[in-house]
Formats: C-alpha cells, structure tokens, sequence
C-alpha cells in the first residue's frame, strides 16, 4: 500500500501519472516554511505544466511563476498569477507571442529573459510600434554555460539594456543547473562562489542608478543554499513533486516524491523476468541510469526498454517473487518533469480515493498565442 494506491484502480487504463494532492500540498507548505514565506518563491511551472497545480500554489500564497514556453506562460496568467517570467531566451517570433501576451492579461506582469542584445534591441522596436513597455531580466551564465551573459560582460550588458527606450531592465535571472553535489556542504560552498560573483556586478549595476528588484536564483538542489540571502528570490521547481532522481541524490531535501506512475506486468517471458507496460513513451529516459524505481518492490533490477515495455528481472536469490501477469506497481520516474509532459491528465488521489483528473494544461506549446 502506498500514497498513489486508491480504490477502482485496477480499472485505469496503464501506464498513468498519478499525483497524491496531499503529499503536493505537503511539499509546497515545506517549501514556503524554508523559504519563510511565498512571496519569496518564484517556483517553475515546467514539471507539471498544469493550470491546476498553479491554483493550488496560488491559494497558498504563491503568486510568482517561471515557465519556459509561451503555453506555460499563458496557462499560468489564466490562473491569475501576479508575475509570469519567461525564463527561456525570447528570440524569433516569441517575442511577438509574449507582447501579444502582455496585451491579453493585463494584470499579470510579464518579464522575458534575454542574453543577446541584438535580440533585446529586436524587442525594443516591436514594444516601440506597439505602444507598450516590456519588463526584462537579463540571464546570467553562472557557470553552467547552456545560456546567460557571463559575469565579465554583465554590467555592460545591464547598462546597455537599461538605456533602451521600451525596455524596463528589472534584474538578474541565475540559474545554476550545474549544481549536482551531493553534499550539500559543498553544494552550499559552490553557491556562496555564485551568489558573491552575482551580488559584486549588481552592486556596480545599482550603484550607476540603475534598480535591480528581482533577483531570482538557484533551482531545486541550490534552493536550501540560497535561503540566507533574503534579498534573493527562490525558483525551485521539480521539489513540489520531486521525483526519485533528487530524492536519491540531494539526501538534505525532504520532499518525498508526490508523483508516481501506475503500470502494469504485461508479460512475464522467462522464469525470473517480467515486462512492464511502461516505456519510453511513458516515462523519461533522461538521464542516463535507472528510468525509475518500483515503490515497494526492491528485489527487481531493470535490464532494458523500448516504446512500450520496460523489462525488468528478480535480483539473484529472489526468483521466486517474481510478480504475475496483471499485477500493478507504481514507478517513481528518475526525472519526473518530461515524464508528466507524457500525459493528457493526471490523476489525483486523496485518502487512497481518486478525487480529480487535472489536465496538463500546456503540453503543448501552443494554447491560443
């Protein structure tokens, strides 16, 4: 018996996410306590990609969102979030996407995220012939060398912006994706280099005249190493659900996974061996390693996968408790942000009932903009 478990589920259709509303709820109020309150949080939107999650957070008291495509952004501005920032490089006709964004919901706050000032000086001239203004952080290279301006060209990147006619430079965006220690005082040590590297540039940039408000860093692993720091904001995102790939890894973050997939045993081949309906069409294959772990059931290794199968094998000694054809488990994905993004709905439970079915919402990357 497990979180996920609830009446009649042996008549859904596998493989299926499944989100436990309480353990979601549970983690969140966490978060806010670490955090020391929502106003803080920036939390992203990308692992669940659902309207609904969005109001749950929201009627706790977060109100701040990051997504990284348009149809997240618009989702969660349908949902009433006060502030949607694109954390995603807005380059090519996402630029015109977004101010058509900014024009529909008015009430959201809109920000978009830029490395590149040819491209910021592109949205310059299209908010010009629109007659509007667009807030904008800049994003920074922490060292994680995917996007963001380095920290020798960030002043002059931070002066060049704010001298833009429709621009309203609002801060920093520092995500530092290479964060992957286990210890966390080591973790906590890496984060220190970064947030000093980041404070040193603000202050020049502020200290030119120029306001930085917003300064939003770290991600789930960094989250607990930057809570000291209480000018910053806090932008985890995958601990509102977590998954099995942190809860192994970052041993210092209690939030147990509040999602798992439902699957079945649809084969059982050769005497010790058994193949689930759970593949790579149904959950992440990234990153490399195990795909997932069967709650509850740890004498079970898995040998390999393809679209639709996931095989699996009984540790030596254990043969003999090899499960059935039939027989249903819950996997807990390495990596459960593009495992959701698998699905149309997800299933919520409460109380071992299935109490809602939330879409999710904008995996697609387009809803009406």
């Amino acid at each position: 018996m497990s979180i996920f478990t609830f009446d009649g589920q042996e008549e859904m259709v596998t493989p299926q996410i499944v989100i436990n509303r309480d353990q979601l709820i549970s983690n969140t109020r966490h978060a806010i306590d670490m955090a020391g309150s929502a106003e803080r949080l920036w939390p992203h939107v990308k692992t669940h990609k659902s309207g609904d999650v969005i109001s749950i957070l929201i009627g706790m008291g977060i109100t701040k969102f990051k997504c990284a495509t348009i149809a997240e952004a618009e989702m969660t501005a349908e949902r009433g979030a006060r502030k949607v920032l694109l954390a995603y490089p807005a380059v090519g006709p996402t630029q015109k996407r977004l101010i058509s964004l900014k024009e529909a919901f008015p009430r959201t706050e809109f920000i978009a995220l830029f490395d590149d000032l040819r491209q910021l000086h592109r949205m310059d001239r299209l908010c010009k012939e629109r007659g509007i203004r667009m807030e904008v952080l800049v994003d920074v290279d922490t060292g994680f060398n995917r996007t963001g301006v380095p920290y020798g060209r960030l002043y002059d990147f931070s002066k060049e912006a704010a001298g833009m006619g429709n621009i309203d430079l609002m801060g920093f965006h520092c995500y530092d994706g290479d964060r992957h220690e286990r210890d966390y005082g080591e973790r906590h040590a890496e984060t220190e280099r970064t947030y000093s590297a980041v404070r040193e540039v603000a202050e020049r940039v502020e200290a030119a005249g120029i306001a930085l408000p917003y300064i939003i860093m770290g991600g789930t692993p960094s989250f607990p190493c930057y809570i000291e720091h209480e000018e910053v904001f806090l932008s985890p995102g995958t601990l509102f659900l977590n998954d099995y790939g942190y809860s192994e890894r970052y041993l210092d973050l209690d939030f147990p996974p509040a999602a798992a997939v439902l699957t079945r045993v649809v084969s059982t081949p050769i005497a010790g061996q058994f193949t689930l309906d759970l593949g790579s069409k149904g959950i992440a294959t990234d990153p490399e390693g195990a795909r997932g772990a069967i709650l509850g059931f740890p004498d079970a290794e898995p040998l390999f996968q393809s679209e639709e199968h996931w095989v699996w094998r009984m540790k030596a000694g254990c043969e003999g408790e090899s499960p059935e054809v039939g027989d249903e488990f819950f996997v807990v994905p390495t990596h459960i942000c593009p495992t959701v993004a698998l699905y149309q709905y997800i299933v919520v439970v409460s109380g071992g009932r299935r109490v809602a079915e939330w879409e999710v919402t904008a995996r697609n990357r387009r809803i009406t903009y």
